[in-house]
């Protein structure tokens, strides 16, 4: 199919935000046309902004809602006003492939399908990106669909840091292994990173109301905190992180059903469990300012975790030479950045703290010159990928 000349929408759906971004194909090169993103989904207040628009919303109450809002805004009159016979597809992340989606593809009913099958292991992702997708059916019913998914990055994990130590009857009959996720994400850092030569020993951290951390070596993963599941690893803004399997049997043994125990890990945990208040870091930082103990654990928490896995990731690299942020809250919390950096003087991280204070939503490196590790902010750009992603698999047919 020939895109040159034709526009590539590109929705990327989160745990509370969509963000969209229209490229245009000239070749194999793209422009970029405008983006823009819904955020705070399903909260009291939401934000839309597109191009130079910011708008405050009363609440946008799912994905549906924000996917319907940006395709007007984009393509109806008293918006972008974007040609919609120049739309050659659209693009969505998809954040679990399993072990069948080790690549972009492009949807058809039998790949929705199977797409549909693999909800349960990622109930806060998949299913709204298969429901934003519905809604482009809906509009453009003869459009082209490209799914690009978070685990092909880590499709090839080494055996060591893909398999769980458990029967390997339970693993081959159900796919089990760890999977890793926000790919995209730690594939644009691992890209950065290798632009700047920052070294071949690199731990990548996504940090926003989801966060993984990936320990790269000559820019391939080698190890990632999430699984199965996106449950896994670091703690999050509502889910649990790493947590021993027995607490789960015990709450089972004690009446507790899969559905509840699933809805309280994914929706209940995180820094919204140990705080018993909030999942946002922002309101965490002033309540903690406050004096109120529950922020302080959950922020604390949040940040161990984070070091512990880079301490551990540089055990696995053999060393460290380079750490780059990303996400809503890596790119955007200077004081969490400090906190989760400081205490790691003695891994070779020295902090340049006026540049980190000055690092809000920008690119650049936040280490002191002399740090035997230099420290990045980047600022996530997924978008991107995922259009080139269209373009091969457009181009294949």
């Amino acid at each position: 199919m020939g895109t040159d000349g034709g526009l590539l929408l590109v929705l990327n759906t989160g745990s509370s935000s969509l963000k969209f971004e229209v490229f245009a194909a000239e070749g194999r090169a793209l422009r970029r046309v405008v983006g823009g993103a819904v955020r705070d989904i399903g909260r009291t207040r939401s934000s839309f902004e597109c191009g130079d628009r910011r708008e405050e919303l009363d609440g946008v109450a799912d994905v549906c809602d924000a996917a319907r809002r940006a395709l007007a805004h984009l393509f109806d009159d008293g918006g972008a006003g974007l040609p919609a016979a120049k739309l050659a597809a659209t693009g969505h992340r998809v954040v679990h492939g399993g072990d069948r989606f080790v690549a972009p593809v492009r949807i058809t009913l039998s790949a929705f399908d199977a797409l549909k099958s693999l909800a349960p292991l990622a109930p806060l992702h998949n299913p709204a990106a298969l429901a934003v997708m519905e809604v482009v059916g809906e509009r453009f019913p003869d459009l082209p669909i490209v799914a690009v998914f978070d685990t092909a990055f880590f499709h090839a994990l080494p055996e060591t840091a893909r398999c769980y130590a458990i029967p390997g009857e339970w693993a081959d009959a159900h796919a089990i292994r760890r999977y890793g996720f926000h790919g995209i994400a730690h594939q644009h850092l691992a890209e950065v990173l290798g632009a700047k030569r920052a070294g071949p020993r690199a731990v990548t951290l996504h940090l926003g109301q989801g966060c993984s951390a990936a320990a790269l070596l000559d820019g391939r993963p080698v190890d990632t905190s999430m699984g199965f599941t996106p449950l896994e690893g670091l703690v999050m803004g509502t889910r649990s992180g790493d947590l021993d399997a027995g607490v789960i049997l015990h709450l089972a043994r004690q009446g507790y059903g899969w559905k509840t125990l699933e809805d309280g890990l994914n929706h209940r945990s995180g820094l919204l469990g140990l705080s018993g208040v909030s999942d946002d870091v922002r309101d965490l930082l002033a309540r903690e300012a406050q004096g109120h103990a529950g922020a302080r654990l959950a922020l604390d928490a949040f940040c161990m975790r984070i070091r512990k896995y880079v301490g551990a990731y540089a055990a696995v690299l053999g060393g460290l030479d380079a750490i780059a942020f990303g996400g809503g809250i890596g790119e955007n919390s200077a004081e969490i950045r400090e906190r989760v950096l400081r205490p790691l003087a003695w891994l070779g991280v020295a902090l340049d703290q006026t540049a980190n204070a000055r690092c809000t939503g920008t690119e650049a490196r936040i280490s002191a010159e002399g740090s035997r590790v230099k420290v990045y902010v980047v600022p996530v750009d997924e978008e991107p990928i995922i259009a080139r992603a269209m373009l091969d698999v457009l181009a294949a047919g």
